[in-house]
């Protein structure tokens, strides 16, 4: 008798349709796609996951339900992730200069937007609160348009510096102002008692939050070691942990959220786990957020008249007007020129991040109605388009002259002129197949620097690893490194090999870097394998962000001894410049090769303002004071990226500097230039991150994101 065999059968009750695994896999691959698909349309991708809710949601296919638990879930920790990120981006540092422009520009919005708001709920008949309430809306703005003012080359303009300073401002008016409306309910009354009382409530816990975690987080940093994992772990709990202790008190949760963010910031800084912390959010809870708000709209009920067109025509407009009329007030008070007052105007145009979180939770307490609440999401969508093709024409005319940045590109820069008195390079020898590239391009650096190389490798040490397991590695490590020194050129450069027992590559490399006070670390393009790998970094971002010396992460497709042709592409006279000139030149000295730098103008940019600013970058690379100068290229093209790819076709080697990535806050991220390029290049190519002490710092805070670069 032959066996029967099982057979698979499906549960009776089984319908495709009414399970909820079905839409979030739907919702997953929305977030996946759309983004992309509107960037390349250069329209930002909330506006297409906001409205790929509305098509899920009941007004269109009607897959998505607010019912569904597990995308509520999702939903409220995306908002409470965006609210978090938004304090994590704020860094009060910005503030030191320009100080009072943009506590003016800030005040300017904040007072200008509640009238307004009292203006708008006037005319439709609303109450005091209510009108205020979405004039609070109104207040802060999203830097959309950061990444454009980065490529032009105009962040150190002082208006357009002054309208990223006041961002921190408003968003902080805003989330406080909206917390003590968030408190109570739409038909109390306000008055003085209960304000004071509030905020001696947000006074205590700001402060216990804050001494609190600073203590808490220090102390965990220092004695968790490198493990990224859980620092990130502690990250979340510290977040929850501050929800928790706000509703105790009374206060709303997107305070505690917000005030979280802004300690962790003091606490992580710039570091792999600040990354990781904004990836998590930006790829999965923030996106689920966004499309839960179109999900809310339902535009049969919403458009059964013409109220909605009408409010969100008044909203839109009300808004134009106030971030005008504070732009104005700025030039007047504080003297810019009217494209710089246009420019600022159009900066502060879009609302996302707080206006998003403050309509949602707003619309759930009762203080916004369903056509309030549709009108204020067509708002965010109309002002991020619009808010980025203003800047987009704008800026153009407000891009830098010798006469106007020249001086202050050239003292930021001053010291990277300074040659140390010892030129160290570090060596990480752990890939048998590139160590012979490796050590020939660090020897030619040598050789024009007169400096020594010291060969690396990480013996690595696990805590239960037997006296058999690691003399074994310590002898596969020292074959390494004796074939590492044979290949230096023959031996005609000074070469220390150093072996490290330690139980991980990126910190080993990072401490003995410090230990030997190397000036340059010559690296392997690191590949990424696995997924924890692209969560918490691999051996190349862990290098990156914990060496205070400079970092040369190189992909060498031929031996750097026939490299001719050298090309350093600069997207703007704000990144870090020198320090990738000066590689090039020296690798150029010790080969006798040629090195071009090269600066792409956006189209639109005059003649003489192109003349101007090839102008500047010769007198920057003249402090080099080099003995055979490189040449200088000016092209005016439309896509820098696309420009760059075409030039380098006839190079050997593209010299990028590294320059780290800008999230919008609580948003998306912007991917930068080098990350476009790296990825199509097919010669051999560096990635230089500068040292510390001679980087420029940006005004706007960026974060970095070698999880794409490497």
């Amino acid at each position: 008798m032959e066996p029967v065999l099982p057979v698979l059968a499906l549960e009776p009750n089984f319908h495709l349709g009414q399970e909820p695994i079905v839409p979030l896999a739907i919702l997953l691959l929305i977030i996946l796609v759309i983004p992309i698909l509107f960037e390349r349309l250069r329209i930002p991708g909330l506006v297409g996951l906001v409205g790929s809710g509305v098509v899920l949601g009941p007004s269109g296919w009607n897959l998505v339900h607010t019912d569904y638990s597990i995308i509520n879930l999702l939903s409220n920790i995306g908002l409470i992730y965006l609210m978090f990120l938004i304090g994590l981006e704020k860094d009060f540092r910005q503030l030191h200069q320009s100080q009072k422009q943009a506590w003016g520009f800030a005040g300017f919005t904040l007072i200008i937007s509640l009238l307004m708001g009292l203006f708008i709920g006037k005319i439709c008949g609303w109450g005091a609160n209510t009108s205020l309430f979405i004039g609070c809306l109104f207040i802060s703005s999203t830097l959309l348009a950061y990444p454009l003012l980065s490529s032009l080359g105009v962040i150190n303009n002082q208006a357009i510096s002054t309208s990223i300073k006041a961002t921190i401002l408003t968003d902080i008016g805003a989330v406080l102002i909206l917390a003590i409306f968030l408190s109570s309910q739409p038909t109390e009354a306000f008055n003085l008692s209960y304000i004071l009382t509030y905020l001696g409530r947000l006074i205590i816990y700001t402060t216990i939050i804050w001494m609190g975690f600073d203590w808490a987080g220090q102390e965990f940093f220092r004695r968790s070691g490198d493990d990224e994992g859980n620092k990130f772990l502690f990250v979340l709990i510290s977040v929850f942990i501050a929800l928790i202790s706000c509703q105790l008190l009374g206060i709303t949760k997107i305070v505690g959220a917000f005030l979280a963010g802004l300690v962790v910031n003091t606490v992580v800084g710039d570091s792999p786990t600040k990354e990781k912390i904004t990836f998590v959010g930006s790829v999965l809870f923030i996106p689920v957020f966004f499309v839960n708000l179109g999900v809310l709209i339902n535009l049969p009920a919403g458009s059964s008249g013409i109220t909605v067109l009408e409010l969100t025509l008044l909203v839109f407009v009300c808004v134009i007007v106030s971030k005008f009329l504070a732009a104005l007030l700025a030039k007047l008070c504080y003297r810019y020129n009217w494209q710089e007052m246009f420019t600022m105007w159009s900066i502060s145009l879009p609302q996302v991040s707080t206006t998003l979180a403050g309509t949602f939770l707003g619309y759930r307490a009762g203080w916004l109605s369903i056509e309030v609440f549709q009108s204020i999401v067509a708002l965010v969508l109309m002002t991020s388009a619009l808010g980025v093709v203003l800047t987009d024409r704008l800026a153009v005319a407000l891009t830098s002259t010798p006469q106007s940045e020249a001086l202050t590109v050239n003292l930021s820069e001053a010291k990277i002129a300074e040659k140390p008195s010892i030129f160290t390079i570090v060596v990480p020898i752990y890939n048998p197949h590139t160590q012979q590239y490796l050590m020939e391009m660090a020897a030619l650096l040598a050789r024009f620097e007169k400096s020594k190389i010291i060969p690396l490798n990480i013996a690595p040490a696990a805590v239960r690893m037997d006296g058999g397991q690691l003399e074994a590695s310590v002898q596969k490590s020292e074959r390494l490194l004796a074939k590492a020194t044979d290949q230096s050129l023959g031996g005609k450069i000074e070469t220390v090999p150093l072996l490290r027992i330690d139980n991980a590559y990126g910190a080993g490399i990072s401490r003995a870097a410090r230990e030997q006070k190397a000036s340059l670390i010559v690296m392997g393009w690191g590949k990424r394998n696995g997924l924890r790998s692209r969560l918490f970094g691999n051996v190349n971002d862990s290098v990156l962000w914990a060496s205070r010396c400079a970092v040369a992460v190189t992909c060498l497709v031929e031996s750097p001894q026939k490299i001719q042709r050298i090309l350093v592409p600069l997207e703007n006279l704000t990144s870090p410049v020198l320090p990738a000139v000066k590689f090039a030149q020296m690798l150029a000295e010790a080969n006798q090769a040629q090195v071009t730098v090269l600066n792409v103008c956006d189209r639109r940019i005059s003649s003489s303002k192109i003349a101007a600013r090839r102008s500047q970058l010769t007198v920057l690379v003249s402090q080099l004071a080099l003995p055979n100068p490189p040449e200088i290229q000016m092209i005016a093209h439309d896509n820098i990226a696309q420009a760059i790819l075409q030039a380098a076709r006839l190079y050997d080697l593209v010299v990028l500097p590294f320059i780290r990535n800008y999230h919008i806050p609580g948003g998306l991220v912007m991917s930068d230039l080098t990350t476009q390029i790296a990825k199509h290049l097919t010669c051999s190519i560096v990635i230089l991150k500068a040292s510390e002490n001679t980087q420029v710092t940006n005004i706007s805070k960026t974060i970095a994101n070698t999880s794409y670069m490497i």
